[in-house]
């Protein structure tokens, strides 16, 4: 999930743990004054909850950092994986405490974040019984804060024995499944400038490599690169291609539109996260090989794993 650019606009009626700040129903804004008058949110409304970002958790479109497949994104939250899933609310109530509201009315939350993608206010108020759950923490790392309150921190529920777990976002100190999914969402988001990147020259050397190993050599599909590396890469394709004889957890390979009747796959697997797209060749990033993305050509046999994956995906 990519940072916000800016702090967004709504407001969440809902209830928190007692010992913690509850978040009321008038309307308040992230990024000016509420609609109750006053300087600031905190000063107008402390019981406002402002909402900072949203983001979809569903089988088709969840953000990596929360798990290789959908039942594991969910789990990650305390959530059932339910099949119409869930959109997550981000935000600070008027102490600046960071608070995640689940709600499962999935269309709402899908048009607010396409309204912010293109630029557009869009004041995102669930009704009260579409709420599911109120959690403490953010599960994903934000770079914004609500003007007019408190630097975003944990809240306080040291009062309440039974509160659940506060969310934190995963670990960035070092190279990990988190990270490495995370940098498949990046290529996800960013195909074309990761693909520009990529030489034709390269891609093409790559696939006359391959077809000198024989149809039956797996690792035609590699593009050159150390032989551990390749022997990684081979691995993490032979587990992709094992999903076609046994589908793998829901969520797990999902697709969403690219352009010219194409589509973009996302696959995981333990260790492994590949970004594909179906008319076009595949970059592959291992939790063994900090860092790099590697480029599979599309070689002779890469065409065929991509239909078989996305015939099962869950599409967006």
């Amino acid at each position: 999930m990519s940072e916000p650019e800016d702090a967004r606009t709504g407001t969440v009626a809902t209830d928190v743990p007692e010992g913690a700040r509850a978040m009321g129903e008038e309307p308040g804004r992230a990024d000016g004054p509420t609609a109750g008058g006053g300087d600031g949110p905190a000063g107008a409304e402390e019981d406002a909850f402002l909402v900072l970002t949203a983001a979809l958790l569903t089988p088709a479109q969840f953000p990596g950092a929360l798990g290789d497949d959908y039942p594991e994104a969910c789990g990650r939250l305390g959530l059932l994986p339910l099949p119409q899933g869930y959109g997550l609310i981000l935000g600070q109530d008027g102490a600046g405490a960071r608070w995640t509201v689940v709600v499962d009315d999935v269309s709402l939350v899908a048009v607010a974040i396409a309204s912010w993608d293109c630029g557009m206010e869009y004041e995102l108020t669930p009704a009260p019984s579409a709420i599911v759950a109120t959690l403490p923490g953010w599960p994903l790392a934000l770079a914004v804060a609500a003007p007019g309150v408190p630097a975003p921190h944990d809240p306080d529920l040291s009062g309440e024995p039974e509160a659940p777990e506060i969310l934190r976002p995963p670990s960035v100190s070092g190279w990990g499944p988190a990270q490495r999914r995370l940098g498949a969402d990046e290529i996800s988001r960013q195909w074309a400038t990761w693909r520009a990147e990529y030489a034709t020259e390269g891609a093409e050397a790559a696939a006359e490599e391959g077809d000198a190993s024989g149809p039956e050599a797996s690792a035609s599909y590699v593009a050159p690169g150390s032989e551990p590396t390749a022997a990684s890469v081979r691995a993490a394709l032979a587990e992709a291609h094992a999903y076609l004889a046994a589908p793998p957890p829901l969520g797990r390979i999902r697709s969403s539109f690219a352009s010219d009747e194409a589509r973009l796959l996302r696959v995981d697997g333990p260790g492994w996260s590949l970004v594909a797209r179906t008319d076009d060749m595949a970059f592959v990033l291992l939790d063994a090989v900090p860092g790099e993305v590697v480029p599979v050509a599309r070689g002779p046999r890469l065409p065929a794993l991509l239909t078989g994956l996305e015939a099962l995906a869950a599409r967006s």
